[in-house]
Formats: C-alpha cells, sequence, structure tokens
C-alpha cells in the first residue's frame, strides 16, 4: 500500500495544487481515465470545504490529503482540523443567520462530493473532520519490451 499525503497552508491558492497531484496519482495507480475529471472535481471540493472551515475557525493548521494506492482501489483522505459540532450548538445569538448560511455552504459542498463519488464516508468531531473518497483501480499493466 502507497500512500501520498499532502499538507498545505487553509488557502484558496492551495486547492489548484492538490487537484492536480491527486488525479497524477489516482492516473498512476490505475484509477480509469474516464473518472478522473470526477476526483479532480470531489478533491477541488473535499479541499475548499476544508479551507474555508479553517478560515471561518481562524485554524493556523494545514490541510491535510493522504492519497492511498491499494491493489484494488484508490483513496484519498481530506481532513481539517475545525471543530465540527452539531446545528443547535452552532447557532447562538446574533450569528444564527451566519451559522444558518455556513451549514447550507457545508452542506452543498457533501453533497456534491456525494454526487461524484460513489463510495465516501464523512467524519467529524470535536477536533475536526475528514472525509475519505474511494475509487476502483486497476494495476498499471506491466509492458515487456
Amino acid at each position: 500500500m502507497a500512500t501520498v499525503e499532502l499538507r498545505f497552508s487553509a488557502l484558496p491558492e492551495h486547492v489548484r495544487t492538490a487537484r492536480l497531484v491527486a488525479a497524477a496519482v489516482a492516473r498512476r495507480a490505475g484509477v480509469d481515465e474516464a473518472v478522473l475529471d470526477e476526483v479532480r472535481l470531489a478533491v477541488g471540493e473535499a479541499c475548499s470545504r476544508a479551507v474555508g472551515l479553517h478560515q471561518i475557525g481562524g485554524i493556523d493548521a494545514p490541510v491535510k490529503v493522504a492519497l492511498i494506492e491499494e491493489e484494488k482501489q484508490f483513496s484519498i483522505e481530506v481532513g481539517d482540523e475545525a471543530p465540527h459540532t452539531v446545528p443547535a450548538e452552532r447557532v447562538s445569538g446574533g450569528a444564527a443567520a451566519d451559522a444558518d448560511v455556513e451549514a447550507e455552504e457545508d452542506e452543498m459542498g457533501l453533497a456534491v462530493i456525494s454526487g461524484l463519488v460513489d463510495d465516501v464516508e464523512v467524519t467529524t468531531g470535536e477536533n475536526g473532520g475528514l472525509i475519505r473518497m474511494t475509487w476502483p483501480a486497476a494495476p498499471p499493466a506491466v509492458t515487456v519490451g
């Protein structure tokens, strides 16, 4: 099992780099060419979400991306360190409208990812969240020359 790890400052301009690296590693892992656009888009959405959560929460920690190549599948994990709370805890005082907008944007981002990836798992907690996306992969063909 090969793993590539990427950490980047929570800035929107780094999301493009994460997308490019994810597509290159996915291609090498044997992910079907027809699916690479979905990989790029899903990683972009997950990384943009993590960047937004870090910026909103004032978190200086980097966004973490793990690209995991296994025998018959390829997975990407995008982690953030933003505390995730249940909606009732998010809403407090005059910040209720802002919290509702943030929650809606978060749900929209997750819906986009779910539409792009058949196998997606989202976990959240006080210490951050993780989106794990998995695609089937075939080992690259060996050429004898």
